[in-house]
């Protein structure tokens, strides 16, 4: 291997002038056979403010990487038979035209597609597809307090909750601060697996007794009390409620319109091609 190497012909240079010195844009550092390293393609490769001993280091490090891929692919190209390098080869050329084609592709949407989607568009597509839009888990709607038991306001605060009312919200806005936790907006619908974090009493094992629709919770849990109720449920498997999909909604019409654009893109392209003569096929 070592021999190999050696007939591979690897010549690196560098020197603490070459490297740290002002020298010339296009002065080399590093060659392996044919192809150099120059100063200009390590120009930011090393952090301001380490040490001199640092620098050389970190740039000796880059160097020697830089040679070894080199010299590897030299290896690979000597050592691979005919057939894998030319599978290689078409596999290069695919991967090319894939990047070329989907980032001017993706060029052409961004300018070209219209992301406003109204109200109505996003409804009517839930109501012609919501079939196809069935909850993973358990949906909830709710809304709960934390605090502790000792709060002196234990009462008035348990007393506006369950009798909760808009016109509170200058009450909720001043003693909020005295709560551990809160959700006032129980008409977002909310992941079961979120309302176990937050309400560590329900659990897996129990939730059939507290996540039910309508349910009044009054719960303590040493220093901690909580306040829930549970406004409204949607079981596994069931249609999600327009609310919840609507963020999903809302990309897959994006979606939709970004590949009918791009088929239609593709369609006006080839026919001008065939138009101007430059795409043809023979029988």
């Amino acid at each position: 291997m070592l021999k190999y190497v050696a007939a591979v012909g690897i010549c690196v240079i560098f020197t603490a002038c070459t490297l740290f010195g002002s020298g010339k844009k296009s002065e080399a550092i590093a060659r392996v056979n044919s192809e150099y390293l120059y100063q200009d393609d390590i120009a930011n490769l090393v952090p301001r403010g380490i040490s001199k001993e640092d620098s050389i280091a970190i740039v000796r490090s880059f160097i020697d990487r830089w040679a070894s891929k080199k010299l590897l692919i030299k290896v690979a190209e000597v050592n691979l038979n005919a057939n894998k390098k030319a599978e290689f080869d078409t596999l290069i050329q695919q991967y090319k035209i894939d990047l070329y084609t989907k980032a001017y592709l993706e060029e052409i949407v961004k300018r070209t597609t219209d992301t406003i989607i109204s109200e109505s568009e996003l409804r009517s597509y839930y109501n012609e597809n919501k079939e196809n839009f069935r909850s993973n888990g358990t949906l909830v709607r709710l809304r709960y307090v934390s605090l502790e038991k000792e709060n002196p306001k234990y009462e008035l605060i348990k007393s506006k909750f369950f009798d909760f009312r808009k016109s509170d919200k200058k009450f909720w806005d001043t003693y909020s601060l005295q709560l551990n936790s809160f959700a006032f907006n129980d008409s977002i619908w909310t992941e079961l697996s979120q309302v176990y974090g937050k309400l560590r009493f329900i659990t897996p094992e129990n939730r059939e007794t507290y996540i039910i629709p309508g349910k009044t919770i009054q719960k303590t849990e040493g220093k901690s009390a909580y306040f829930v109720k549970i406004s409204n449920v949607i079981d596994k498997n069931q249609v999600a409620p327009f609310q919840y999909l609507k963020p999903t909604l809302r990309e897959v019409i994006l979606n939709k319109r970004k590949l009918e654009l791009i088929k239609k893109f593709e369609k006006e392209i080839t026919d001008d091609a065939i138009k101007d003569k430059k795409y043809e096929v023979y029988k």
